[in-house]
C-alpha cells in the first residue's frame, strides 16, 4: 500500500472502523473482541506507569486504546489493532509534539506525520507518546539519556536504577515493559539501536530515505530516520512494512517505493546457511563478559551454517569529529526550518529562541545539564567547512568503511555487539556508557541499515547484536536477524512486569 497523503490514509482508517463497527453483533460483542494482549498492556501501564511512574516511558496515553483495538482487530488491515507508542518528536494529531522540551508544550500541530498516517492506514493504534532524551539527546555533552523536562527520567525496566539509553529511551523501555506491541523511535546515531540493545528488544535503523522524516522534530538532514522497535524481528518488519515508502514532503525518500514491500516475507524460512558475515572484532570493546557473550553468539551462527570472516578494522579517529561538525551545522538548519514553520502557537521559532527560552527557564530546563551543543550549533555557519566535514565523514564511514569492508571480504553483513550493559542513571554526572563497544556509527553516518537483535545478557542486563549492511539492504538484515533469533541459544532476560511471559 502506498498512502502519500494523510487525508487519504485517515479516510481509509475511518472506513475500516465503520466496517468493523457494522459487523453482525459488533455492538454486543465489542468488549469480547478486545485482543487479550491489549488488555494486558493497559493493565501493565496502570500498574507500572500510572501508579508511581516506575518506568516513566510514557508522556501521554490514549484513553480509548481498547476500543480502537477491538474495532480494528476485525478490519483485516495488516496491523489489525496492534498498539504502537510513538516517540514524542514525531507529530500525531491528538497531542502536542514536545521533543521533551517545555519550549514545545504548545506544539499541537493537529496533524499526523506521514509515517503516522501510514500506521493508521495499516490498522495500527497510536496508543500514546513515549518519553525521550530531550531534543533527542543533542542539547548537552553531559546529558543523562532518558531525561526530559516534560517527561522526567525514563528507567530501564530490567533494572530501574539503570539507564534505558537515548534518545528513543521511552520507546525501547515501553516495548520491553510490555506497554505496547511496538514503538516508533528515531535515530541520528545510535538512538534506536542502543535503546533496543540495553532494553532487550529489536530495533531497526532503516536506510535513510526508506521512511519519511516529514513532521518530525529534526537534528540532521543527512542522518535522521524513524524506525521500528519491537519484541521480535518479525514484529519490527511488520511495522516497517506499514511506515516505509516515498513521500513528496521528504525528497530523501524518492527511491523508497522501489525498495519497500512486505518486509516479513521470507523471515520464517530465512537461513544463515552459507552466508558470509564479517565480524568486527574491534566493536567488542574491552569488557570480557561482553566478549564471551559475543563469542557464544558467533558459535550459534556457525552451527546454523554461517561462514564468519574475522575483520581487523576500526574507524579513523577523525570520523567522529567530522560527524560532530556535520551535526552542528545541520542541527541549526533543520531546527530553524522546523520551528519556523510549525502551525502551532509555540514561543520559539529558531534554535536561538530555544537557547533563550532555556536560559529564561533555567530552573526547570537546565537544572541537571546545560545546552552547550545548542550554543555551538547556533554559531556553526561555515558552509564550506560543513561540506568538507560531510564528505570526510561519509568517506571514512561508508566508502572506505562499511562498503569497502564488505566488498574486500565478500560478506553480506557486518556484525558486532550493539552496546554494553546499561549503566546506572546519574542526573548529576550524566551518562557513563561503555564507549568502546559497538560499531553503529558507520551505519549512522553512511545512512545504511543497522538492526539490533537481543543476544543475551551480562548480569541480567540485555546486550544486542548488530547486523549492518549497504543501503537498501533492510530486508536482508531482517532476514539475517530472524535466522539468528532461531539459532540463538542464550537465555534472554525478561523485564519483571512481563512476569513469566516468554520473549519471542
Amino acid at each position: 500500500m502506498n498512502f502519500p497523503h494523510a487525508r487519504l490514509a485517515l479516510s481509509l482508517v475511518a472506513s475500516a472502523l465503520a466496517i468493523a463497527a457494522s459487523l453482525p453483533g459488533a455492538a454486543q460483542a465489542r468488549d469480547l473482541v478486545v485482543p487479550r494482549e491489549v488488555v494486558a498492556q493497559q493493565e501493565r501501564i496502570r500498574l507500572h506507569e500510572d501508579a508511581g511512574k516506575v518506568i516513566g516511558a510514557i508522556i501521554v496515553a490514549a484513553p480509548d486504546v481498547e476500543a480502537q483495538a477491538a474495532l480494528l482487530a476485525a478490519s483485516g488491515l495488516p496491523l489489525a489493532g496492534r498498539t504502537v507508542l510513538v516517540k514524542d518528536n514525531v507529530e500525531t494529531r491528538e497531542w502536542a509534539t514536545t521533543a521533551g522540551s517545555l519550549a514545545l508544550v504548545a506544539n499541537d500541530t493537529k496533524r499526523d506525520s506521514p509515517i503516522i498516517a501510514r500506521l493508521r492506514a495499516a490498522g495500527g493504534v497510536v496508543s500514546g507518546k513515549a518519553n525521550l532524551s530531550e531534543w533527542a539527546n543533542i542539547r548537552s555533552t553531559r546529558s543523562t539519556s532518558g531525561w526530559s523536562a516534560v517527561g522526567g527520567l525514563t528507567r530501564n525496566p530490567h533494572a530501574p536504577v539503570r539507564n534505558p539509553c537515548g534518545s528513543s529511551s521511552g520507546s525501547g523501555a515501553a516495548v520491553a515493559a510490555g506497554f505496547a506491541w511496538a514503538a516508533i523511535g528515531t535515530e541520528t546515531d545510535g538512538s534506536i539501536t542502543c535503546p533496543a540493545s540495553v532494553n532487550g528488544v529489536v530495533g531497526l535503523k532503516p536506510t535513510v530515505g526508506l521512511v519519511s522524516r516529514a513532521h518530525i522534530v529534526p537534528i540532521s538532514s543527512s542522518q535522521d530516520t524513524a524506525g521500528p522497535m519491537a519484541r521480535s524481528v518479525r514484529d519490527a518488519a511488520l511495522l516497517l512494512s506499514a511506515i516505509a515508502g516515498s513521500d513528496p514532503l521528504d525528497p530523501a525518500t524518492k527511491e523508497a517505493d522501489a525498495h519497500r514491500g512486505d518486509f516479513t516475507a521470507g523471515l520464517d524460512t530465512a537461513t544463515l546457511q552459507g552466508v558470509r558475515i564479517g565480524v568486527l572484532r574491534a566493536g567488542v570493546g574491552s569488557r570480557k563478559d561482553v566478549a564471551a557473550l559475543f563469542d557464544a553468539a558467533l558459535a550459534d551462527m556457525r552451527r546454523a551454517g554461517a561462514e564468519l570472516v574475522e575483520i581487523d578494522w576500526q574507524p579513523d579517529p577523525a570520523m567522529g569529529a567530522a560527524e560532530y561538525a556535520v551535526l552542528l551545522y545541520e542541527l541549526r538548519e533543520t531546527m530553524d526550518a522546523y520551528l519556523s514553520t510549525s502551525p502551532a502557537p509555540i514561543p520559539v521559532r529558531s534554535l536561538a529562541d530555544v537557547i533563550a527560552f532555556n536560559t529564561a527557564n533555567a530552573d526547570r530546563e537546565l537544572e541537571w545539564f546545560g545546552q552547550e551543543i545548542f550554543e555551538q550549533a547556533v554559531s556553526a555557519t561555515d558552509r564550506e567547512a560543513y561540506l568538507k566535514a560531510r564528505a570526510d565523514s561519509l568517506r571514512m564511514a561508508k566508502t572506505e568503511g562499511l562498503e569497502k569492508l564488505m566488498a574486500d571480504n565478500r560478506v553480506a553483513a557486518l556484525i558486532a555487539p550493539t552496546a554494553g550493559p546499561a549503566w546506572t542513571s546519574d542526573l548529576v554526572n550524566g551518562d557513563n556508557y561503555a564507549s568502546d563497544i559497538g560499531m553503529g556509527s558507520i551505519a549512522a553516518i553512511g545512512g545504511t541499515p543497522h538492526l539490533s537483535v537481543p543476544m543475551g545478557a551480562v548480569h541480567d542486563l540485555p546486550i544486542g547484536l548488530s547486523f549492518m549492511g549497504p543501503a537498501w539492504s533492510d530486508h536482508l538484515m531482517l532476514k539475517l536477524g530472524a535466522a539468528y533469533e532461531r539459532a540463538r541459544t542464550a537465555t534472554l532476560p525478561v523485564a519483571p512486569m512481563m512476569g513469566a511471559e516468554k520473549v519471542e
